[in-house]
């Protein structure tokens, strides 16, 4: 038996109200990179379900930027931290060089991939130049007052670069060593967001939150005049150079993503997202790239709900929206063949299994934390219920995918939730409520902490902080205590999970042991062998067979155990950072989820 990854459904671009998402195509067009949480993904433009994770940041990543040879990635975090890593092969870090006391904004690289400027908010400085394989300095950035929000260079000789700031100039360096030159004020009279050189190096271009484009000379710095005054209504976050250096592509908080001919000074493509002259915040466009190395004219922009919106050249609306989540995911499960992930923030996303996109599912949805997933059969149709922090119990078609009638109000924090016989049981600290088409039918009071619920049939296991499971039986819409208590655990209950056909209960504790009874057999203990775990267990699920039960932890790891074989186990170590949140099967396949917001798919053999 053996684990191995399969695929990896990337997080969505982290953004922030009021300040560009920076987007990196690597030169062959084939690949984006973005920052999201403390990871940086570079995911496949054509196929978004391939993706690679770097983990090595420890602190908030912002940035991430392709070399030009294609071979390298510079990513930059909130600590003011550098990492240069190998994009072609593990990953490995090439350098980590500590550049400001404070977030780096961007990063850009010069043309031979040897030099690097990053810039951000620091302390002592705004930003360094670096030889991007030791960390030598090549230069000084200066001339500004306030913290550096772009940075550019250009890819030609004479090395040129500037640096574009929240003080509304921007700065003009002469390379190598890059040193100051000039500084150019007077053109943007708000803070400068965005700045790009073209890429045959004659000219870059300036934007800002006063919605104005500002085109310079690439060698001198001089300013050539201002493009499309007063189009575009807010402000804009990110700008990018079509191949051919003639046309250039700007995204703003007006929702519009807009190509420009740089010569005529006008716009030759406009897509607006969301409805036309409805104010939606979340279709704000945060950033934007153009793959130079295509032929088919793709833009690529991502909006401030970290949707990436696929543009193509004639069209008014995107050819591709991948979605996904840009929080932690706290809870999982699947129904109808469709996988269902619930985050920290309240979205809920619905992942086609077979694709590995994501749909966020539409509705009267939760406001913050999603604690727990549950799926039913209502007639004949499927449906995935959710309870989260904002206290409320709903429901989910999952044929198509959106939230159905109205929420239940819980009047208590939901700690878990099952289903059993028509019957969604939704455990709070001291008791478990019955709940019937969005009715409450019933409440059964309990003397323990209660941690958590599973239910099968008409059987129900719930867990305590007395580390024992406490097993009753559905009648109806009451329940009634068995007074059959298993007392294995050394610790408080922290997961369970029955298998499909209910004859076998996993019981996860908080010190990181599992153990496996029959429920058929008077609750006789099959195992209590599975303890590779170093941390709470949070998840657990059994395969198609009951066989197999696969786990998650606080640890990062995922594990899949045999019954038959209680001693041997696989895993998959450092499967998420900062911990599993969610397990499931599906076939031999393995989904997990955690609090990197991405999904995984991990490919188990040898089940015999």
């Amino acid at each position: 038996m053996s684990i191995v990854s399969d695929a990896i459904w990337a997080a969505s671009p982290t953004t922030t109200r009021g300040q560009p998402t920076p987007l990196s195509s690597d030169p062959k067009g084939e690949r984006i990179a973005y920052a999201s949480n403390k990871s940086i993904f570079l995911r496949s433009i054509d196929n978004p379900a391939i993706s690679k994770q770097y983990t090595s940041h420890t602190t908030q990543t912002t940035v991430a930027r392709f070399s030009p040879s294609g071979f390298y990635v510079a990513s930059g975090d909130v600590s003011g931290t550098v990492r240069v890593w190998d994009c072609v092969g593990e990953g490995a870090t090439k350098g980590e060089y500590h550049i400001i006391a404070g977030r780096i904004n961007d990063i850009a690289w010069d043309g031979d991939s040897q030099r690097l400027i990053a810039v951000g908010d620091g302390k002592e400085r705004f930003g360094h130049c670096i030889t991007a394989d030791s960390g030598n300095s090549v230069g000084e950035i200066s001339g500004h007052s306030s913290q550096i929000n772009c940075v550019a260079i250009r890819q030609q000789r004479p090395l040129r670069a500037v640096t574009g700031s929240d003080d509304t100039s921007l700065v003009f360096y002469h390379g190598a060593p890059f040193k100051f030159n000039t500084s150019l004020r007077g053109n943007h009279n708000k803070f400068v967001f965005g700045t790009a050189f073209s890429p045959d190096g004659s000219v870059f271009a300036s934007v800002g939150a006063d919605r104005r484009i500002w085109v310079y000379d690439g060698k001198t710095g001089d300013a050539k005049g201002q493009i499309g005054e007063g189009v575009h209504t807010g402000s804009i976050f990110g700008i990018s150079w079509a191949k051919d250096s003639k046309k250039v592509v700007t995204a703003s908080a007006d929702q519009t993503v807009r190509i420009w001919d740089v010569e005529a000074g006008k716009a030759v493509q406009t897509w607006r997202m969301g409805e036309e002259g409805v104010v939606s915040i979340p279709d704000q466009q945060m950033g934007v790239v153009w793959p130079t190395g295509r032929s088919d004219g793709l833009v690529i922009s991502v909006d401030l709900d970290g949707n990436l919106n696929y543009l193509v050249d004639g069209t008014s609306k995107p050819t591709k929206v991948v979605r996904g989540h840009q929080k932690n995911i706290t809870a999982a499960g699947i129904a109808d063949s469709t996988f269902f992930t619930g985050s920290y923030e309240g979205r809920v996303c619905a992942w086609n299994i077979s694709t590995g996109l994501a749909d966020q599912v539409e509705g009267d949805g939760h406001s913050n934390y999603i604690s727990g997933l549950t799926s039913s059969t209502h007639g004949r149709e499927a449906e995935m219920h959710s309870v989260g922090w904002d206290d409320t119990l709903r429901s989910i078609s999952a044929p198509s995918k959106i939230f159905t009638g109205s929420s239940t109000s819980l009047n208590f924090q939901p700690k878990g939730i099952a289903a059993a016989s028509g019957t969604i049981l939704v455990a709070s600290s001291d008791a478990i409520s019955l709940y019937k088409d969005g009715q409450t039918v019933g409440k059964f009071p309990v003397k323990y902490a209660l941690t958590c619920i599973a239910a099968s049939g008409t059987t129900v296991a719930a867990g305590g902080d007395d580390k024992l499971v406490h097993i009753y039986t559905l009648s109806g819409s009451t329940l009634q205590d068995t007074g059959i208590e298993l007392h294995r655990a050394t610790s408080a209950i922290s997961a369970l999970s029955f298998s499909a056909s209910g004859a076998r209960l996993a019981v996860g504790a908080s010190n990181g042991k599992i153990y496996a009874f029959e429920t058929s057999d008077n609750w006789k203990l099959i195992t209590d062998r599975w303890s590779a775990h170093t941390a709470r267990i949070t998840c657990l699920a059994w395969d198609g067979t009951g066989n197999f039960a696969v786990s998650g932890s606080l640890d990062t790891n995922v594990m899949v155990w045999s019954v038959g074989d209680p001693g041997k186990r696989v895993k998959a170590l450092n499967a998420h950072k900062d911990g599993v949140t969610g397990v499931v099967w599906e076939g031999e396949k393995v989904l997990s989820t955690g609090g990197d917001a991405t999904v995984k798919v991990w490919k188990v053999q040898g089940l015999v």
